[in-house]
């Protein structure tokens, strides 16, 4: 019911029901059911996974110390005093963010010398031909399984002026329904005692929210037939020259535009947190409400409770979980999942919070579309008012996606 329920809450968001590819619908579910029982039924699957994530956190080690060079115990360093909670360490802004940096370095290194180019053609031939996803647009949605909403897209970033409308929306989607490698581990600290193997258990469901966000997004946002027509060849895409002559020079404007990015990343988190606080301080004025205040997450709660009893969350747990989804909406996952460790051993069984595990993973809430547009739209400004018009919808197919990955697991566990 659940899967049925979050597959017909997309089609009622479409902006074209009639040209919805129910066929390619259909293989992007049962992809996910595939990826599902091989993910978490084959333990050495499950270990190499694990292997992967350690190529992720080598990366973030890197930039860690690069940030803690600059920065000091903010940025990740040694922390000249005892810490009773290891999770107020981590600054987002001078920890997370900065792998903005790097990862628009390093892309642009590959383009410089060929590498990203055939990658995207061979992308594109695949993904067109089975389930219809061009060849960036898949990219960035694999990308986005590791590294976060804005530094997957940098990848691509020369073909996001040229891309379809669908496929922008695929990208920004992907961006809202998975986790990057940067908090992954944080999270798994968090879920530790709560869940078996809970850094297996997060990067199963960024692996699984791929092919999530695909069906989701080509519900709600239906490839153009016109645009499709006009394509000659979508697996000969060309490349837009990296700027500079040599490596050090590509670097630099790598770099400058990465600074450009994070700076409008950091001012529309500051923006839109604290709009939400703003509208809870607005909503204090009312009379408590079921012995607690009346706040945008305890709203949300009431509202997404059915939809976590749709998941597979017993009724008398639905409200708590109800509550999660909606603390991860308005604030972030990452509270969520705190919220949910402190929880009383006897509010949600093993396999509720297995379930909510899987829902709650994906950056889609309020904050995140201040990420997507700051972010991308720095990447490409000619596409702004399209991404901007996106964004909230891309934060609601996000929703949707960690809530089908959800549903999944709840079938099968």
């Amino acid at each position: 019911m659940g899967v049925a329920v979050i597959l017909g809450l997309a089609w009622l968001l479409s902006e074209r029901r009639k040209d919805v590819a129910w066929p390619a619908i259909a293989k992007g579910v049962a992809l996910q059911f595939v990826i599902a029982l091989l993910l978490t039924k084959v333990p050495v699957i499950q270990r190499f996974l694990e292997a992967l994530n350690g190529m992720v956190n080598a990366l973030m080690a890197a930039t860690r110390a690069g940030t803690s060079f600059v920065f000091g115990y903010v940025g990740g360093g040694d922390v000249p005093w005892t810490t009773v909670n290891p999770g107020s360490n981590f600054v987002f802004a001078f920890q997370a963010l900065p792998l903005i940096l790097i990862i628009s370095a390093i892309s642009a290194l590959l383009f410089y010398w060929n590498i990203i180019p055939p990658l995207v053609r061979a992308f594109a031939w695949v993904l067109r031909r089975t389930i219809g996803v061009g060849g960036p647009a898949g990219i960035a949605v694999t990308m986005n399984i590791f590294v976060g909403m804005v530094e997957a897209p940098l990848v691509i970033r020369p073909y996001l002026r040229t891309e379809t409308r669908s496929g922008l929306f695929i990208i920004m989607t992907a961006g809202m329904a998975m986790v990057a490698g940067t908090v992954m581990v944080l999270y798994a600290t968090l879920l530790d005692g709560l869940i078996p193997n809970p850094i297996g258990q997060i990067l199963t469901a960024s692996i699984m929210a791929a092919p999530a966000t695909i069906v989701i997004a080509f519900i709600i946002m239906p490839e153009d037939p016109a645009q499709l027509a006009a394509e000659s060849d979508p697996t000969k895409v060309l490349l837009t020259p990296s700027p500079g002559n040599n490596m050090m020079s590509v670097i630099t404007k790598a770099t400058i535009d990465g600074l450009q990015i994070f700076a409008n990343v950091v001012g529309m988190l500051i923006v839109l947190v604290a709009l939400v606080a703003i509208a809870n301080s607005i909503l204090n004025i009312f009379p408590d409400v079921f012995g607690g205040p009346l706040t945008l997450q305890r709203a949300f709660g009431w509202v997404l409770s059915p939809l976590a009893w749709l998941l597979g969350i017993p009724w008398d747990q639905a409200p708590i979980a109800g509550g999660l989804l909606g603390t991860k909406m308005v604030l972030n996952e990452l509270i969520a999942y705190s919220d949910m460790s402190k929880l009383p051993a006897d509010a949600l069984s093993e396999r509720s919070r297995l379930i909510m595990t899987y829902a709650l993973c994906g950056f889609a809430n309020f904050s995140s579309i201040g990420i997507t547009i700051g972010g991308i739209a720095a990447m490409v400004p000619e596409r702004r008012p399209d991404i901007i018009e996106l964004a909230p919808k891309a934060m609601l197919a996000g929703s949707l996606a960690t809530c089908l990955s959800g549903a999944v697991i709840g079938i099968l566990t």
